[in-house]
């Protein structure tokens, strides 16, 4: 029941080239960065990524990115990744864009054993009805489209209505980021941090977890656990340095206003620190 390995090199060392990953995180909010950086250095290549976006430039799954190791992906924007869109728009990069619930159920179905689902979201678009470009060629041609989906009338309470059939996601391995976990794979998520990490966890076969902080058996509230370790594999402990070593994806700051000096001799008084 010990599902903790010596490191990240170790934890990623028997991912395949071709391999299909799902990657939890949002922007950079919650990435698994330190197995990211283990299958960077392992060279492992011509991967097909399933992510809510690419990272950044330089950093996340924008390192594997740069670096030409991913040949697909499945995400719901290209977000800040400028190399991202280049690749695509350039025909280096096959890209399926899909709606950013769409693919969190995906994922969710595929970690829950369902095939597929119906969702309202899609229908009357490209997304339903094919077409939405893939795959271009380096002269800006489509090379790949989307196909066709096959679509089915519901009666609701407000009358009959059009959906579109989605297929579920299930991944060769799932790469995550806790906060907490313990030596058997449960864990727990972090505010924002939490994002798409659960449903990377589920639909990963084999799925690896990196943590802040790891704790013995027993030691986390069973009402706390955000992913059961029946869907963890490998748990990876992370440094303090390691753990500490977050980015921000788009820093927005405005100057703090000057104080006006009479309002605040009243404040430090009132509170009893000054006077």
């Amino acid at each position: 029941m010990d599902k903790v390995v010596s490191s990240a090199a170790e934890a990623v060392a028997d991912i395949p080239d071709g391999a299909t990953l799902a990657v939890g995180g949002f922007g950079l909010s919650g990435i698994p960065s330190v197995l990211i950086d283990a299958i960077l250095e392992a060279g492992t290549t011509d991967l097909e990524a399933v992510s809510n976006n690419c990272g950044v430039d330089e950093w996340g799954l924008g390192r594997l990115l740069f670096a030409k190791r991913i040949r697909r992906m499945i995400s719901s924007y290209v977000g800040e990744n400028k190399e991202f869109a280049r690749q695509y728009l350039h025909g280096e990069l096959e890209v399926e864009l899909t709606p950013q619930g769409t693919l969190a159920e995906r994922m969710r179905a595929g970690g829950s054993g369902i095939p597929g689902f119906y969702t309202a979201t899609g229908v009357g678009t490209q997304v339903a009805e094919g077409g939405l470009p893939w795959k271009y060629d380096d002269a800006g041609n489509v090379v790949v489209a989307s196909p066709p989906k096959e679509t089915k009338v519901f009666s609701t309470a407000e009358g009959d209505k059009e959906y579109v059939l989605e297929e579920a996601i299930v991944a060769d391995f799932g790469l995550v980021r806790a906060w907490k976990g313990d030596r058997h794979g449960n864990l727990i998520y972090r505010q924002s941090a939490r994002n798409f990490n659960p449903l990377a966890a589920m639909c990963g076969r084999v799925t690896i977890a990196e943590v802040e902080e790891l704790v013995e058996p027993g030691e986390l509230d069973p009402n706390d656990i955000h992913t059961p370790g029946v869907y963890v594999q490998r748990v990876v402990a992370l440094s303090p340095e390691q753990a500490a070593d977050k980015k921000i994806e788009r820093v927005t700051t405005r100057p703090r206003p000057e104080p006006d000096p009479v309002q605040g001799s009243d404040d430090a008084a009132s509170f009893g620190l000054g006077g």
